[in-house]
This record gives structure tokens, C-alpha cells and sequence, in this order.
């Protein structure tokens, strides 16, 4: 039983219901891909309805932190689910079909934070970061190529090696073997002229245009954990995003 401090006191009762399980998930209670305890165990856990903690946990699954299964239970939501695999990347066909995409690590480095890669992840200047470059192609034409930048002390041996033989997503990895999961993102988008580099490993031309998208992913309590700057080639393909 949880502490009595832990007992929601305030209206409404169901997002401090939210609220202490996003707790839990933080402080490693239930793992990634773990199941969490029924709706009625976490009600007379918490001292309230069964219906107060079926609202908060329909948010916290319309969020992607929980993933109900029929006749299974609830999980807590990884990376590795084909649902949420996906759910930070927006490019589609023509048609408006997002599509898997091959990926191929180029570097993989450890370094220093610069003054502008230590603001995007509330760093200090000099800090350890890992600095990965990647491209991602729809069959075998290059459209995204990213260059990531991750806290170094929450990834320490991360390598090329360990990224490529890693057969499932990015973010799962980080999950299973960091302990560190990405549950939301913002992002600002602006359109860029390709440099000569990024125009040989996007197959254009130098000059072409580009969709520059810079994303920043965070963890629970708002934690920046990742920052990437990809460059996209849409010529054949657009960014979709849904509002609501």
C-alpha cells in the first residue's frame, strides 16, 4: 500500500490518479512492456473507483505510456510495440501512407557539448554527449538523415556496433538496455538548401531543398533526453502530422 501522502486528496480524483501512476512509471515500478496491476487492485490501492482509475489510465494509454491488450490486461507502453514504434516519425507517400524504413548507422562518437548541443539538452558546455549519424531509406533511396545527440552519462556504451546489430527501434533499445523511454517530442520545422554533404548521402543535388526538422524527445518530468536535427527529402514523400 502506498503511503498515505500518496492518497490523491484534490478534484479531480482521476488525474491525481494519472498522476501517481506516471510516478510509478518514472521510478521504474512497472518496466517497459511490464503489466501494471488491475483496475481494481489500483482502486483500492489508491482508495477510490474503479471508474476514477479507468479514466486515468484511458489518458495515460491515449498518451502511449499504456497500452491495453483485450482479455490480457495493461502495459506499460515500449518502443517496441508496432503501435508506438513509429509514432515520432510523420513521413508519408504521396498517397499519405507512412511507410518502415531501412536504417544505417554512419558514426556513432562520444564528445563534448557544444554551447548550442548543451542548451538542447540542459546541459553545461563541455558535458559528455554521444553524437550519432544515421540515414533511413524507403527501399534503397535515402529520405531522412539525422544527426542525434544524447546525454553521455545516461548512454554509456552506446556504439555504432550496438545500434547496428540491434534489430528492433532506436527508442526500444534505449529502453531495454539504458533504462532511458522517450514519451513525447516537440518539434520545429524549417526548409534548408542541402549542403554537399547532406546532398551525397540524400542522392540530390546541392542546393535542393530540404525539410529540416529539429525534434527534441523527453522522458518522464520533462526530462530532455535526445535532440535531433533530420533533414528530409521530399520529393516523393511529405511530412503529415494530425492535429486535434
Amino acid at each position: 500500500m502506498p503511503a498515505v501522502a500518496d492518497t490523491p486528496a484534490f478534484s479531480p480524483l482521476y488525474r491525481q490518479i494519472k498522476d501517481l501512476l506516471v510516478k510509478g512509471l518514472q521510478g521504474g515500478e512497472w518496466a517497459p512492456g511490464a503489466a501494471i496491476p488491475s483496475e481494481l487492485e489500483l482502486a483500492a490501492r489508491y482508495k477510490v473507483s474503479q471508474g476514477t482509475v479507468r479514466k486515468a489510465i484511458d489518458e495515460l494509454a491515449a498518451e502511449n505510456l499504456l497500452v491495453r491488450r483485450q482479455g490480457k490486461g495493461t502495459f506499460v507502453g515500449t518502443h517496441a510495440e508496432a503501435q508506438t514504434q513509429y509514432r515520432f516519425l510523420r513521413l508519408a507517400d504521396d498517397a499519405g501512407i507512412a511507410q518502415g524504413l531501412t536504417r544505417r548507422f554512419i558514426d556513432c562518437r562520444r564528445g563534448r557539448a557544444s554551447a548550442e548541443v548543451a542548451r538542447a539538452l540542459a546541459l553545461k558546455s563541455g558535458d559528455a554527449v554521444v553524437q550519432i549519424q544515421r540515414l533511413l531509406s524507403l527501399a534503397t533511396r535515402p529520405v531522412v538523415l539525422d544527426e542525434i545527440w544524447l546525454p553521455g552519462a545516461l548512454f554509456k556504451g552506446l556504439t555504432a556496433e550496438r545500434l547496428a546489430d540491434y534489430r528492433g527501434p532506436m527508442y526500444a533499445l534505449f529502453e531495454t538496455e539504458f533504462g532511458v523511454r522517450m514519451i513525447r517530442a516537440e518539434e520545429k520545422i524549417r526548409a534548408v538548401a542541402a549542403d554537399a554533404d547532406s546532398a551525397r548521402l540524400l542522392d540530390v543535388v546541392a542546393g535542393a531543398p530540404l525539410l529540416a526538422v529539429d525534434r527534441w524527445s523527453y522522458s518522464y518530468g520533462d526530462e530532455v533526453l535526445e535532440w535531433r536535427r533530420g533533414l528530409y527529402q521530399t520529393r516523393d514523400h511529405h511530412y503529415r502530422n494530425q492535429l486535434s
